[in-house]
């Protein structure tokens, strides 16, 4: 989910899955093998095969223009849908409780301040935003569908006490945020939908609007094998390709492995800023 919390992406070819992390989903052989175990998502593949062609004729050059129309036909069909492929609202809620408690467990305290990359219609922010003080919570997406879905949720959960920032973003510039503001930063399922350009964007600037001592957690579809993309919604990385790539930019990122121990089909990382980049940044504010 391209700056958003996930998109229904498990149709002919599946998602990612830890028991065959080696395998190429766009290969014709595993597309025809799964078409044949599950006969029955076959239309929603050739539906969204149709929908992928026309959105590239439409936003050939511009990837974030593209899955905000992806994102805005997911919506119109099912907001839950749209934020995770199981449209079951425990399913829903169950994903967004795994995502806060994962964190409450490496530190996720009242008092930081949290910017989410994705933020959906808040399956898990809305646990974020309860558990946070008021006003430190601030959630992006590309979608305005989805971001007027987060508004329900926040008046269904009753957070408006809470002050949450929602806005809507074009790119993972972060240019609008301020230096040194946030602890943690989340983005659950969004590098799983995004070319290795737009994960480069977002490396270059993260570190700026990261608090000392604070901490960049996101997923992303992992393979040993083939680095590959499915009808450009779902893009598998290898883990030493976006070590490399967060390296590129100061920073330093490591595979969680207890996150691998939970029932959840992408894994996840963790970038902090290197200190030694860290050093060279106080150095020539001081100068």
């Amino acid at each position: 989910m391209l700056l958003t919390c996930s998109s229904p992406v498990e149709v002919v070819v599946g998602a990612a899955d830890r028991s065959g992390p080696s395998r190429n989903r766009r290969s014709l052989a595993h597309q025809v093998r799964y078409a044949v175990r599950h006969p029955e998502r076959v239309p929603t593949h050739a539906r969204r095969a149709a929908r992928d062609a026309w959105l590239r004729l439409r936003y050939r050059h511009d990837h974030i223009a593209y899955y905000r129309a992806v994102m805005a036909s997911d919506t119109a069909r099912s907001v839950e849908a749209a934020v995770g492929h199981n449209p079951s609202r425990e399913r829903w809620a169950q994903l967004g409780r795994m995502q806060f408690d994962y964190l409450v467990r490496h530190g996720l305290r009242p008092h930081h301040r949290m910017l989410e990359i994705g933020c959906g219609n808040l399956r898990a922010g809305r646990l974020f935003i309860d558990h946070l003080d008021s006003g430190h919570y601030y959630g992006i997406d590309i979608s305005p569908d989805i971001l007027l879905a987060a508004q329900d949720t926040l008046v269904g959960e009753g957070l408006q006490s809470k002050v949450p920032y929602l806005a809507l973003a074009d790119d993972l510039t972060l240019a609008f945020l301020p230096d040194a503001r946030f602890d943690v930063v989340h983005a659950h399922s969004v590098f799983s939908h995004s070319p290795r350009h737009v994960i480069e964007e977002c490396f270059a600037h993260v570190g700026r609007v990261l608090a000392p001592g604070g901490f960049f957690d996101f997923t992303f579809d992992r393979t040993e094998g083939r680095e590959h993309q499915v009808l450009h919604e779902d893009f598998y990385y290898r883990t030493e390709t976006l070590v490399a790539l967060a390296a590129r930019h100061g920073l330093s990122a490591r595979l969680m492995d207890d996150w691998e121990e939970l029932p959840h089909r992408q894994s996840k990382m963790r970038v902090t800023v290197r200190s030694d980049a860290a050093s060279e940044g106080r150095s020539e504010a001081l100068g």
